[in-house]
This record gives C-alpha cells, structure tokens and sequence, in this order.
C-alpha cells in the first residue's frame, strides 16, 4: 500500500548528501539537487514543499505544508526547529535595480545575484506565512511571528513579529529541559 510519504527505500534512491532515519518526506514534495541536500534523524516535511540548494536539516524538525527553501547560498536548520506552513526562506536575491535582467533562465553574466546563508538556531520556530531575507540568522530559541518578514538577524530566546520584524517579548527557555526527554 502507497502512502503519502516516500519509504524508507525510496528514500535511499534519492541521492540526498545524507539522509537519516525515520524521515518522513511528502511524495509531493518537489526536491531539486538532493545532492546538495542532508537530512537528520526524525524529520517530517509536509505537501507542495520545494527544497533546492544547499540545505542542511537537523535533528528533529517539521516543515510544514507550502514551505520553500531557495538555498543558493545555504540555509541551515538546526536541531528542534519548526517551519510552519507557506514560509519561504531566501538565500539569495536579485538586483532589481534595472542594471541588471532577473530570471534564472537569463544567462549569469547578464545577472546580480547576491546573498548569505540562512540559519535558523536550535529551538526556533518561524511562523506560518513569513519571508526570511538573506544571510539572516534566527538564535537559539527565536520565534517569529506568523506574517512577518525577516530581514534582520532575531535574539536568541526572543519573540518577534511584524513587517518588518520587531521585537515583541522574550521567550520562555523550558523546551530546551522538554527536549531532554526524548
């Protein structure tokens, strides 16, 4: 019987950088140079989710339905980390500027296409329907709000949200004593 999720041996098919286990990936999911690609233990991604670039997924995380990870520069997700659903995170970003084309069907010499890695600390969390900018680092324990754009680096154990995110409140640091229990 065909789930929704891939198997453990089509898993193994794909030729990820690293896979772990019990990974539960969408069959809906579009996955663009899994070679580029390494995936913890316990991780589940959602329907309609597209992964391409290099992208390193930790230990124990869910991204959600309708999430996209554009990672020409590199986006990392550390260990307990949540994506929730329609996030789209940025490593890269074109010049808009009119001096140069945008499109990457248009030759990269006709192109600016400028960027940084992504990381989203240990225990973070960024809320359903948020953008994350570029080079920007969410710390341990960040949460973002839903709606919000990241164009900023978040303090650790901070809430933030808005256009563009701002600061709203500390965060309460007792899921780090929960993840000891697993």
């Amino acid at each position: 019987m065909e789930t929704s999720f891939f198997s453990q041996e089509e898993l193994k098919q794909i030729p990820f950088r690293q896979i772990g286990t019990e990974v539960l990936i969408s069959r809906k999911c579009s996955i663009y140079s899994p070679e580029q690609i390494s995936i913890g233990d316990h991780v589940r991604i959602d329907d309609f989710c597209l992964l391409s670039g290099k992208i390193e997924i930790g230990s124990f995380i869910h991204i959600s339905a309708y999430t996209a990870l554009y990672a020409r520069y590199g986006i990392k997700l550390e260990d307990y980390t949540t994506v929730s659903a329609r996030v789209m995170i940025f490593s890269q970003n074109d010049d808009y500027s009119g001096s140069y084309m945008t499109n990457p069907m248009i030759p990269d010499k006709l192109r600016n296409v400028s960027g940084g890695q992504v990381t989203i600390e240990k225990y973070a969390i960024v809320g359903a329907g948020s953008i994350i900018l570029p080079g920007v680092t969410l710390h341990e324990g960040a949460a973002v709000g839903a709606m919000s754009l990241v164009n900023k680096d978040i303090e650790a154990w901070s809430i933030y949200a808005g256009v563009p995110a701002v600061f709203r409140k500390k965060r309460n640091r007792d899921i780090i004593n929960l993840s000891k229990n697993i």
